[in-house]
């Protein structure tokens, strides 16, 4: 999950602080220290996640985009300098258009707020700006949250809890949380004059937003411990009269293998990565000198054998998918998945809890091998119903005017070439005719009847005389209030003219 880190650099954070040992620092210091602990948590347990650093003060400035490299922004907090007043409001403008721009609407983001506690003076103040939002008009003067894209916000507080500024801030700070519309959280340390409760804090900030997924993936006497990235969280499916929470297994089992072309593309709830877990973690290691979607990443020895590379080159080569249980009655698939010609990922995609949930498969606990069957009953998927469909062709749907304007020209098309089009105009006619009645749209027949005596005024000379006769024939058709029964069908005009 994207996370913009959204620090304060205005002159009230370089207030000097008095540590327990005796040396003087600074808040923004402070701030600076924590981040980079922040970073190293996540360089060590979520390698994966993109964090970008942002600063702010009356103006904000993006100093760092979304990377995976972190060491790029401990080099660029050592040179953030001071300005001036504290402005949250353009700087959660920045963060909207910032993630915008990089992930779009639907990717859940955090952010982290680090500040210290102050939160502006006169018109460009937090409360002045919560106070003004019922009085805004929709556009750039607008307040920014809630954000147009899932966003969770965390305050750290570089302050004393007993400041007087944050007694009055943390209720507006909870405002700008309530208002994202989801859970965040507010962190104040216990004691601002020890440098390890800052750091300690942002660490324990980190392991919260973060808390990775470890599991073992089986097949038979084969296992692995793998991690999950990003994490699974629970599913909550929502019946009419009552909602029932799933929760992934820590067992992710094997339980047959699948054409991936069979499988198709399936309705999911989640999609992940599969990493092998090492019995033991190195705290010190660089996670810029591991090429995470290489087949033997995140394997301590590479003399170790790992399921999870065998599996993945299985896979890959037999261009098979492995069906999984992930819970109770919940199901997912593994398989190969391909970002550039020469690498590729062990993935896991998560369906949505059930047995029955992709039509064309059935029911997920029915499936067997082609073994158990004599020939002439093994088919292929997808299985075809036995019960006769009940209708013959597909449906009539106008989402956009030009979809409307084309059915219609596709009857006009037809309407000056009778009478050798007289069937397909009349069955063009019946399709439209029905839609319009289905959708309460009767003023579309009486249009049309308009569009067809125009048509007759304005046919050349060389026209045949029955389709004249036939486009006023369908015009009274049309008009009439008691044909406006959608079981009735229009038919053609007899006569006793022919084509030749």
């Amino acid at each position: 999950m994207p996370t913009v880190i959204l620090l304060d650099v205005s002159l009230s954070m370089s207030r000097p602080v008095q540590l327990s040992d005796g040396t003087e620092t600074t808040r923004k210091q402070l701030a600076i220290n924590g981040i980079e602990a922040f970073l190293d948590h996540l360089s060590v347990h979520s390698k994966l996640e993109f964090i970008a650093l942002m600063a702010f003060s009356s103006l904000y400035e993006e100093r760092c985009p979304f990377t995976r490299d972190y060491n790029v922004i401990k080099s660029e907090l050592k040179h953030i300098d001071d300005y001036d007043k504290t402005s949250i409001e353009t700087a959660l403008h920045g963060v909207s258009q910032m993630v915008l721009g990089e992930w779009g609407n639907n990717t859940a983001c955090q952010i982290v707020l680090v500040t210290d506690g102050s939160t502006g003076i006169g018109s460009m103040s937090l409360k002045e700006s919560l106070a003004t939002i019922t009085q805004r008009n929709n556009g750039l003067t607008a307040f920014p949250l809630p954000f147009p894209f899932p966003a969770t916000l965390h305050v750290v507080c570089i302050a004393g809890a007993n400041e007087p500024n944050i007694i009055k801030s943390k209720p507006l700070y909870q405002k700008l949380i309530d208002l994202t519309g989801y859970e965040g959280s507010i962190h104040i340390p216990d004691n601002l004059q020890s440098e390890a409760n800052i750091t300690t804090m942002l660490q324990k900030l980190a392991d919260d937003m973060y808390t990775s997924f470890r599991g073992v993936l089986k097949c038979g006497h084969l296992e692995s411990k793998i991690l999950l990235s990003p994490a699974p969280v629970a599913f909550t499916k929502v019946t009419d009269f009552n909602n029932k929470t799933y929760n992934i297994s820590d067992l992710i089992e094997v339980r047959g293998f699948i054409s991936v072309p069979d499988v198709g593309s399936p309705m999911t709830i989640s999609r992940h990565l599969i990493l092998p877990a090492s019995g033991t973690q190195k705290q010190d290691s660089n996670p810029n000198d591991i090429d995470l979607t290489d087949d033997n990443s995140a394997v301590e020895d590479a003399s170790t054998p790992s399921f999870c590379v065998l599996l993945h080159g299985a896979l890959k080569v037999e261009n098979m998918a492995a069906l999984v249980t992930v819970g109770e009655n919940w199901f997912g698939f593994v398989y190969s998945w391909a970002d550039s010609k020469k690498k590729s990922n062990l993935m896991m995609t998560i369906l949505t809890p059930g047995s029955d949930v992709i039509p064309w498969l059935g029911d997920l606990n029915d499936l067997g091998t082609g073994d158990m069957f004599s020939v002439d009953m093994v088919g292929s998927f997808p299985i075809k119903p036995s019960e006769k469909r009940s209708y013959s062709q597909n449906g009539v749907v106008w989402i956009r005017q030009a979809g409307l304007q084309s059915d219609i020209q596709k009857i006009l098309r037809h309407a000056r070439k009778l009478p050798d089009k007289t069937q397909q105009f009349y069955k063009e006619l019946n399709r439209l005719r029905k839609a319009a009645i289905s959708l309460g749209f009767q003023e579309l027949l009486t249009g049309l009847s308009c569009i067809f005596e125009q048509e007759c005024m304005q046919l050349p000379g060389n026209a045949h005389p029955d389709c004249a006769l036939q486009l006023h024939h369908a015009a009274d058709l049309l008009r009439k209030s008691h044909n406006r029964d959608i079981k009735f069908t229009l038919t053609p005009l007899q006569t006793n003219y022919t084509s030749s």
